[in-house]
């Protein structure tokens, strides 16, 4: 059990999720060719707030794993590399002004608020783009991606998948919600 009021792991958690993040960066060098474990270990053990986050990743279903480094903020940039959309992410429409629209079978959350509970941010379409460049993420769910404001403040939200060997951007009510499809997140550390 973590501490939420602290968003802290206790020590037996930070060991074992430090633990799955160095087995799965080991085993997905591709994803990350040039970037040194040990360094970015150094940071995540550093910082307590990001394992929180990383960990909330993890136990929602989104097998992080860094796939960049930010020069200009000297960040490692970790990510959902599930291979379909995390599972304890599904079934949640886009924002709380969406949840708050429905007026029946509303889901339990919003990808929004879900992802700023967790402390991540949503997936860009760009960045969407990037993750398809190490596998193939989303052939059997989707993930709603962070919407301009200019497909939003009419009632839209927009989510990717890949299918066919694209990735296909689509447009749906902020307020819909479906079983095979939750969001991703990063994480800059």
């Amino acid at each position: 059990m973590t501490n939420t009021n602290e968003k802290e792991l206790l020590p037996k958690q930070r060991e074992e999720l430090l633990d799955t993040l160095s087995a799965r960066f080991k085993k997905n060098m591709v994803r990350h060719e040039n970037i040194d474990w040990t360094i970015a270990e150094a940071r995540l053990k550093a910082n307590a707030q990001k394992l929180w986050s990383l960990y909330q990743m993890e136990e929602t279903g989104g097998e992080p794993d860094v796939v960049g480094y930010d020069e200009k903020t000297g960040e490692y940039i970790f990510c959902d590399c599930s291979e379909e959309s995390p599972k304890g992410r599904r079934s949640v429409c886009y924002d709380r002004e969406a949840l708050d629209a429905r007026k029946e079978h509303k889901p339990k959350n919003s990808a929004v608020s879900m992802s700023a509970e967790m402390g991540i941010d949503l997936l860009t379409e760009e960045q969407y783009r990037e993750l398809q460049q190490f596998g193939t993420f989303d052939a059997k769910t989707s993930s709603w991606v962070k919407t301009p404001a200019e497909i939003r403040t009419p009632g839209g939200a927009i989510f990717a998948d890949f299918r066919y060997g694209k990735v296909f951007v689509y447009h749906n009510g902020a307020e819909s919600y479906y079983a095979a499809r939750g969001f991703r997140g990063s994480l800059k550390v």
